[in-house]
């Protein structure tokens, strides 16, 4: 019997954004939907010379049923597949570049529980390239094709899929000693639940953990690195020396110190990259960093200052390592919180980043205040605006305009970056000024032009 195929044209949210294909389940990811994009990888990974893929997940309830549609998908293509279970996305990273194999995660990241996604690693351990995704859209109007039936792909599983990630984070701070060190840990009762309390009690830290109790609807419910009010009360009643949160599928960090104050990305990249430069150890100072459109000025200007060169990259994590390979630059990363440090791994890792960020402290002899003492950066306001059309909007005539006048009231004293989200029906507003008032009358200016075309 033929599939009815009714995916003549690939609609555009079905197709790969920033951070893979993400939307509701109940429409954009539904389990056909996703069988096809399985039989479709399966087809690209076969004529790369991959037979096996390794699919890991979040802890969101659909999680089990796009894992059953994908597995459909790949095995009709001729491909094995190994499942992980609940694992963060950089340990399918690392699991996929250390067998050799491609890696599929499921997951939405910090999007609620309603919706979910797919994202794809190479077996060097990389985010798929544009060229491949690509591949994989093209195949996606065509009618499902099953191999022969001696040809189907098998399914078996990892079980210490697990404790294989939790070693190697230990081996990328073997130096690290967390004893005498208090850390409230917030999971997002999400992928990092099981593995993330165990890494940091591992290496000597008293974990005060939270969000560890997932029960497939409450994944970034009132927590993670996106809600960081319950990771400040939390690392303030007990009296913790740091808080850290993770997001749905731990690859975005959020740091909070002892007195409740938040860390963004733009401060974990100036710790990571000045405590080389104090210890004066020559052959590790960075010879350059990737940030993004909305990397703090500030940072910009300390970097130079100490002769580390620094470029923007487009906003989005696979931008930011995109030109980090292009530059064979080993540190990057965005204010979200995605922190790429390649001398340990291949992506986006917020364990992996909050090891680095506690032995950068640990070799500086200082606590996150300390090390922040001499960073002062620029007022930033970001507003995100939900809208029909982002795209669209922002190249409207009157939007444009709206940001040409500003910017030319700015002059030198701020800047603006307007863009669409990668993942989400929204645009985003940012501007950057060297006072507060001027920072936040701006936005908000800007914001309402922009809610009064929506």
């Amino acid at each position: 019997m033929k599939e009815n195929n009714q995916l003549k044209v690939l609609s555009s949210d079905r197709r790969f954004g920033t951070d893979g294909i993400r939307g509701p389940i109940d429409s954009t990811m539904n389990p056909l939907f996703v069988t096809k994009v399985g039989w479709a990888a399966g087809k690209i990974f076969l004529s790369e010379g991959i037979d096996r893929v390794l699919i890991g997940k979040d802890t969101r309830i659909s999680g089990y049923m796009l894992e059953s549609a994908l597995q459909a998908g790949f095995i009709s293509a001729g491909i094995n597949v190994t499942l992980l279970g609940p694992l963060p996305t950089p340990a399918v990273a690392h699991l996929a570049k250390s067998h050799n194999k491609a890696g599929v995660v499921i997951s939405a990241s910090h999007n609620s529980f309603e919706d979910n996604g797919i994202k794809f690693f190479s077996n060097d351990g990389y985010k798929l390239s544009g060229d491949s995704e690509r591949k994989i859209e093209s195949l996606l109007t065509e009618q499902i094709q099953v191999v022969e039936a001696e040809r189907l792909g098998k399914t078996d599983r990892l079980n210490d899929a697990q404790g294989r990630y939790i070693e190697f984070c230990k081996s990328s701070a073997p130096s690290l000693d967390l004893t005498g060190i208090k850390i409230c840990l917030d999971c997002a009762n999400g992928s990092s639940y099981s593995v993330a309390p165990k890494i940091f009690e591992e290496l000597g830290a008293t974990v005060k953990p939270i969000a560890v109790n997932p029960n497939g609807i409450n994944i970034n419910k009132d927590c993670g690195s996106t809600n960081p009010k319950v990771l400040i009360d939390s690392t303030l009643e007990n009296n913790c020396d740091l808080g850290i949160a993770f997001d749905g599928d731990g690859d975005r960090i959020n740091v909070v110190n002892k007195k409740g104050d938040i860390l963004d990305g733009d401060d974990l990249l100036y710790i990571l990259a000045m405590s080389k430069i104090i210890k004066n150890s020559a052959p590790e100072i960075p010879k350059g960093i990737v940030g993004t459109l909305m990397t703090n000025s500030a940072l910009e200007n300390v970097y130079k200052k100490n002769d580390i060169n620094f470029i923007r990259a487009d906003v989005g994590d696979k931008f930011v390592l995109q030109e980090m390979l292009r530059k064979k630059w080993l540190l990057g990363g965005e204010p979200s919180g995605h922190i790429i440090c390649l001398e340990s791994t291949t992506t986006g890792d917020a364990v992996i980043a909050a090891l680095q960020l506690l032995l950068a402290l640990q070799n500086l002899g200082v606590n996150l205040e300390e090390a922040l003492n001499s960073f002062e950066k620029y007022p930033q306001k970001l507003i995100n605006l939900r809208v029909k059309s982002p795209a669209k909007i922002i190249m409207s005539t009157k939007i444009r305009k709206a940001v040409s006048d500003l910017e030319k009231s700015l002059g030198s004293n701020g800047r603006i970056v307007l863009r669409p989200s990668g993942t989400e029906p929204l645009i985003r507003v940012m501007v950057e000024a060297n006072s507060l008032s001027l920072t936040d009358q701006s936005a908000e200016a800007l914001a309402e032009v922009i809610q009064a075309s929506a």
